[in-house]
Formats: structure tokens, sequence, C-alpha cells
């Protein structure tokens, strides 16, 4: 069976836009979703974040959580037939607050993985409060119990596989422990790139603010250099047929540009084309 990624809904966050893109629409505020992903058709059933704690938690940032019943994460996996300690491995992709929130409604069997310099990255105290600690002190605690944490070095090794058809790379932005989730499908390579993009139609598509020709903006929030980001929303453009972000539904790439934006499965019918950029007045 082809590996097949699942859009999980875990609720909203009301924001200011230019957390989401730099220097755009300052004072105005946005609501976007909050998506974790889960992979079946492979060797184990694989989850990708598990979203934010509650609403509460989210003032800590100035933010406002619209997280509901639906959105719990039990009742999320409920929808695919399975329950938490179904799920062999979590994958984090960085362990910001709305990324985290949940491992510690898994047992200490799911096993939990992480670049370690993310975890690192998260007890540095560099971004407080954006690591609150209920997340974080639950994953120090899995590291003294057997087989519950699995720490990757990929900026040293390169890509580790975890699964056949799914492995993690650095991601070279957002964070300095950040890690991107590849994952081989019937249609090509899929990449759930956590939070180096945002918004695909004010950093991509339409890439406000900015003058130069296929050139993304980068987030309101990063620890990376402008250079760096850049780069990695760059890389992630060149090298994959779908992007799934965190904050923004699933994108179908081509020549680096994006063409359609899907729904909640990937591969998945496109809900929406976009038009190409790559035309040239006479």
């Amino acid at each position: 069976m082809p590996l097949e990624i699942h859009v999980l809904d875990y609720g909203d966050i009301e924001l200011e836009t230019s957390f989401l893109v730099l220097g755009h629409e300052c004072g105005r505020t946005r609501r976007v979703p909050v998506y974790g992903f889960l992979i079946l058709g492979g060797t184990y059933p694989v989850l990708v974040d598990t979203g934010y704690r509650d609403n509460a938690i989210m003032e800590s940032l100035g933010m406002r959580g619209l997280q509901f019943h639906d959105n719990m994460i039990e009742n999320q996996l409920a929808k695919h037939g399975l329950k938490p300690g179904d799920i062999r491995y979590i994958l984090h992709t960085h362990l910001h607050i709305d990324h985290a929130g949940k491992d510690d409604q898994f047992p200490m069997n799911t096993t939990v993985v992480i670049n370690r310099r993310e975890m690192e990255f998260s007890v540095s105290g560099i971004m407080y409060p954006q690591y609150p600690k209920p997340d974080i002190q639950h994953l120090v605690e899995r590291i003294y119990e057997e087989e519950a944490m699995r720490f990757l070095d990929l900026e040293i090794t390169g890509a580790e596989e975890i699964i056949p058809g799914v492995w993690c790379e650095a991601a070279g932005a957002h964070t300095e422990g950040s890690m991107n989730v590849i994952v081989e499908t019937a249609e090509g390579l899929a990449c759930i790139c956590g939070d180096v993009i945002y918004d695909f139609n004010d950093q991509i598509v339409n890439h406000v603010m900015t003058n130069n020709y296929m050139e993304p903006r980068v987030t309101g929030n990063h620890s990376q250099t402008k250079r760096e980001e850049k780069a990695a929303i760059k890389k992630l453009l060149n090298n994959y047929t779908f992007l799934l972000p965190i904050h923004d539904r699933p994108a179908k790439i081509q020549n680096a540009q994006v063409v359609g934006r899907l729904g909640m499965q990937v591969p998945g019918p496109m809900t929406e084309t976009v038009p190409n950029r790559n035309w040239f007045p006479m």
C-alpha cells in the first residue's frame, strides 16, 4: 500500500499577520489552522506534531487558541480508526508551543523522534516562552524511559530513515533544530515542512513586499538569518512535489512554484489551481 498523509485538524490560532509574514499588515489579526499529519500505509502509523496543549496556554504568546471537542487529538485519530496507543512514532518538526503540546497523552512505548539540536534549543531559554514548561518537561522525562525518545543528529548524519519511505532531514530554518519529514508517495515526494513556510500566498505566490523574481518572503518568527530562511524555502520548492506546512493547506509544486492547493489528504485532488507566473510581456 502506498504511503498517504492525512491532515489532522487541531484547531485554530488568532495572531498578528506580521508574525506569519515579516512586516506584513502589522496590527491586523488573522486566524490560521494548526495541523498535524498522520502517515498511513507503512510499517507503522506515524504522527507528525501534536498541536497545542489547550486554549489558555496560547495566551502566554498573546494569541488566542480556538480548539474545540472535535479538534482533540484522540478524536482526530479516531476518524482513522486509531487510538493514541496505536501510534508507533511521533515525529516533531520542532517543539514550539503549538507543535508538541499533546505528547503526554501517548504511552511511553510510543517513541518521540526529535532532532537533538531542537531539544537543546528548547531548554536554552533563547525563544522563551515559545517552549512552554509542561511540554518540554514531559519530553525531558521521556529521555529516562526506555525507547520513549529517539534523538537524531541531522546536521551531522544527513537524512535519517524512520520507516521505509519516511525520513527526516535538517530544515535549516525557523529554529536551529527544526526538521523536515519526507514521505515517499505514489505521486512523488511530499515534505512536511513545519513552520519553514507559514503562508504560501503571501510568502511565495504573491511574495508581498518583495521585488525580485521568485524571491520568497521570510516569516516574522525565525531564529536563523533571513538568508538562511530564504534558502531553506527555495530548497523545499526545488525538491518536492508536495509541501505541507503546519499553518496552511498543502500545496502542489512544479518548477519551484505553487501550482495548486490540496485538501485533507496527500496525494489527493487539487481543490484550487494557481495560475502559472512564468509569463513575459511582448
